[in-house]
């Protein structure tokens, strides 16, 4: 094998004194230092070349100014394309970054609602250095019943005259105001979610000493509220939406967000699994807090609930779409429709692995079967011949194709044992991209592919979505603590042609990066790990066919299991007191 790092020759120019042309073949040629392979010593599996690099072995698979270099990001011995990819996708949630200036603060936000800054985050929580103004903006303006107004826009967009007078908060100086479309139930869930990311990223408890009582007063609001919760199945209701959206099957429903005695209502699925996630991560906050009894309690609450949504909402394959409430159902197929916020159920694991394989299988079948040319749905079937007073199908939400079910389905797929649907989605969502000149929207037509309602949607929601496929279900790197200093590990790279690579991410924020090689040869695989993890948890998946004879961590023989998921087989150990780099060997 090559050596991982080679001396490499360059050329320097030097200018004469008196500026007369040089003669560059008098030149001496200057070498470059000679680098140690020190990250090879006491390995049995070498990396064979370095990277960053241009070219090897005769292929181009470095950019001239490694433009394709983020957090995060991947480098590759093969091609650019990934890397590429990431990049693409970083560019476009950064096109979506702005600021507002309201009562006198400096905000920046990834889009000024809150729900899409915070679906967002899934993204630019790696880069960006101000994760918690507009949280804190959020916070700062909780209802006394504990709820969240969710937009800042501008007066004469016309967002507030779709609701109650209460539901509003005008910035005149600043010509803006806050708002809350009544109708929507996943914003107290969502504010939890971005608190979270948050209180990660840093390791703020005195942050979270002083909003953590808030946050658990907005879960409050949504399973207490005679808005928001529904006592007879003990489930979290809305209007009756097209899953998570914002308008109702009324007439009226375009244009009235409110909530009164007629408007009709239901439960969907994904408001459940969205508020059992933030009691999930209310609990885990409480533990960070050392609040154990309060945290036991948030657990209970969210399994209750689960198994609630389960008792009423799984149809045996997948949850359907919507449980109508004292109304008739719009119409005749809401057991079957599959809605987008089931692949988010498996996200926030609540599904357990049986339940997820069947989500993905659903989908699965509808690639088969469907005329759209990709399975990654709003809803499927649509309404027909509209939803309600608006949009005829297919149009906006009522049917088309959109980038964050793509994404969302993804990282689902790898974390069921159907990683190599996983690899297939992003690959053909980055054919879609190089169609488009690089870019995500956020629908798309079901059948032409084209771009559809590009100045309503937000296509950094479906770029962060497919992000964090790559991040956290590719790469399989998740920081199951704070600052990554306890490293979840899953990653899934057999299945993909690369065989050699570096992939870095973390958070800019608190300096805090996980930088990942890895090598598949025939002697086995490695993945040579620096960060700032005091614990891995790894689950890593094997190539196909292969027979582990052991696995060696810092050079020494440990113990591990190997275990299944579907047909994927991966090897299991716990690794603690670790320090700095972390090197790990599976020899075949």
């Amino acid at each position: 094998m090559r050596n991982y790092l080679t001396a490499i020759t360059l050329v320097v120019s030097v200018f004469c004194a008196d500026a007369r042309q040089p003669d560059y073949g008098a030149l001496p040629l200057v070498k470059a230092p000679v680098v140690s392979d020190a990250i090879n010593e006491g390995a049995t599996i070498r990396f064979e070349h370095p990277l960053p690099a241009m070219n090897v072995d005769g292929r181009e698979n470095g950019t001239y100014n490694n433009i394709e270099l983020g957090i995060p990001g991947v480098l590759t011995t093969l091609d650019t394309n990934l890397g590429m990819m990431l990049k693409q996708l970083r560019d476009n949630v950064l096109e979506g970054r702005h600021v507002v200036f309201v009562d006198g603060r400096f905000i920046p936000v990834y889009k000024n609602w809150i729900r899409d800054h915070v679906h967002t985050m899934k993204a630019f929580r790696h880069w960006e250095r101000d994760l918690r103004t507009y949280l804190d903006f959020t916070i700062e303006h909780q209802r006394p019943d504990g709820s969240f107004l969710e937009l800042i826009k501008q007066m004469d967009d016309k967002h507030w005259s779709f609701v109650a007078e209460d539901d509003i908060v005008f910035f005149p100086e600043d010509n803006l105001y806050m708002a809350r479309l009544d109708i929507e139930s996943d914003v107290e869930y969502l504010v939890v979610e971005g608190a979270t990311e948050y209180f990660k990223a840093t390791a703020d408890r005195r942050w979270l000493r002083k909003n953590l009582r808030k946050l658990e007063k907005a879960i409050e609001y949504s399973t207490t509220s005679p808005k928001r919760w529904d006592p007879e199945h003990g489930l979290v209701k809305r209007a009756y939406t097209i899953d998570t959206w914002d308008f109702s099957y009324e007439k009226s429903g375009h244009y009235d967000r409110r909530i009164t005695e007629k408007t009709p209502m239901a439960i969907m699925h994904g408001d459940n699994s969205g508020v059992y996630q933030a009691m999930k991560q209310l609990a885990w906050m409480n533990r960070k807090l050392h609040r154990k009894a309060k945290a036991r309690r948030w657990e209970q609450k969210a399994e209750t609930l689960r198994e609630n949504a389960i008792k009423y909402l799984w149809n045996g394959k997948y949850f359907k779409h919507q449980l109508p409430l004292g109304c008739p159902p719009a119409d005749d197929k809401e057991d079957i429709r599959l809605s987008l916020s089931n692949t988010y159920d498996i996200n926030r694991h609540f599904t357990t692995t049986g339940q997820s394989r069947s989500i993905v299988e659903e989908y699965m079948f509808r690639r088969d079967t469907t005329s759209a040319f990709a399975e990654w749905f709003t809803i499927d079937p649509r309404y027909w011949p509209k939803f309600g007073d608006s949009y005829a199908h297919p149009a906006y939400i009522n049917g088309l194709i959109t980038s964050f079910t793509a994404g969302e389905l993804a990282k689902a797929a790898f974390s069921c044992g159907y990683e190599a649907y996983g690899w297939d989605i992003l690959c053909r969502f980055y054919e879609n991209m190089v169609k488009d000149g690089g870019n995500v929207y956020f629908l798309y037509d079901r059948y032409t592919r084209a771009p559809q309602n590009a100045k309503l949607g937000p296509a950094a929601w479906g770029a962060a979505a497919l992000i964090s496929a790559i991040d956290e279900g590719l790469a399989g790197i998740e920081d199951i603590d704070c600052r990554y200093r306890s490293l979840g590990f899953s990653p899934r790279w057999p299945v993909t042609p690369y065989k050699e690579l570096r992939y870095c991410t973390g958070y800019e924020l608190s300096a805090d990066i996980v930088d990942v090689r890895y090598i598949l040869t025939g002697a086995g695989m490695r993945y040579c790990i620096d960060s700032p993890a005091k614990d891995i948890q790894a689950h890593i998946l094997l190539p196909e066919g292969a027979q582990v004879s052991k696995v060696l961590l810092n050079h020494r023989v440990i113990p591990f299991e190997l275990t299944e998921t579907g047909g994927s087989r991966y090897v299991d150990f716990s690794a603690g007191h670790l320090r700095g780099r972390t090197d790990i060997e599976i020899l075949f």
